[in-house]
């Protein structure tokens, strides 16, 4: 079961994934959602705003990287947890 901050992001993924991929779960690799790099920039940029995190550049082509949502969700908890 998802903790909220993932739910959170699962929303936020959600608008830009494939209208028929079915359910997004942690699990859920980005790939089989169709998001791509334009998407995934949008998906960042969106995060930073709501969250107050700063993504830096080089942070952004590591997260092309990242496999599944739960990823991305350890990803922001760590920019997060920075931050405080």
């Amino acid at each position: 079961m998802a903790d909220q901050l993932a739910q959170e992001i699962i929303d936020r993924i959600k608008p830009h994934a494939e209208p028929d991929g079915g359910e997004i779960t942690t699990e859920t690799e980005l790939t089989s959602l169709g998001i791509h790099s334009l998407e995934l920039t949008e998906i960042i940029f969106d995060i930073e705003e709501a969250y107050g995190i700063e993504i830096e550049m080089n942070t952004v082509e590591a997260w092309s990287n990242l496999k599944n949502v739960g990823d991305m969700v350890e990803a922001v908890r760590a920019l997060i947890a920075k931050k405080a």
